[in-house]
């Protein structure tokens, strides 16, 4: 087959792969095998970048200290995020599972270099915010490389990006972008947590295209 050519196969597969993408929050405590997060992050790595950027920075956060602040900023912000909800809504969401801090064996931030130097500002003198939108790239293709090998991935946005950031004493000029929980799902399920948990389901692809 020639490079870069896939056959149907392969494309029921992908199709399969993304289908089964979900943000994982219930994980296995087991460590993942020696090697793996290398390779994942190796694969992320080949996502595109705004005028070659390649602007994402990755913190393998493994201290007890570093954990215990995330931990201690995610039930401040989701205690905060509770507050926001009144009635069924409000009891909805205490119930809902919004994060694997405490089981996931790896956790990782990804942070923007906003002051890089790689790519001479090609693409984003009008859109700077491409930088960011580029570390997105390479978290969703983390994600779906991850989901190939059996690895879970659960986004934590419940917390306060300051705090964490100070926490991971990262250079200035990063930004944090996300901060992810990786590990073996314990359940698996083709559907959103979310949508099983009864706080929304997924909308249709119709109400998302426009046409002018």
């Amino acid at each position: 087959m020639p490079a870069g050519t896939f056959d149907a196969t392969f494309r029921d597969r992908f199709a399969e792969l993304v289908a089964w993408r979900r943000d994982v929050r219930r994980f296995r405590p087991d460590p993942l095998s020696d090697g793996l997060v290398e390779k994942l992050l190796a694969i992320a790595h080949q996502a595109p970048s705004v005028g070659n950027s390649q602007p994402w920075r990755f913190v393998l956060v493994e201290g007890t200290d570093a954990r215990a602040g995330v931990r201690a900023s995610f039930l401040t912000a989701n205690a905060e995020a509770l507050s926001d909800y009144t009635g069924d809504r409000a009891g909805t969401y205490a119930r809902l599972k919004l994060a694997g801090l405490d089981d996931a064996p790896v956790q990782l931030a990804v942070f923007c270099d906003e002051v890089t130097g790689q790519g001479h500002g090609l693409g984003r003198r009008t859109m700077p915010e491409m930088l960011a939108y580029s570390c997105v790239c390479a978290i969703n293709t983390l994600w779906l490389a991850a989901r190939a090998e059996g690895i879970g991935v659960g986004w934590v946005s419940i917390l306060d990006p300051r705090e964490v950031t100070g926490l991971l004493d990262v250079p200035d000029g990063w930004r944090l972008v996300a901060y992810l929980c990786l590990g073996r799902p314990l359940e698996e399920h083709l559907d959103p947590e979310l949508e099983r948990a009864g706080w929304q389901d997924r909308e249709g692809l119709e109400t998302r295209i426009l046409h002018r």
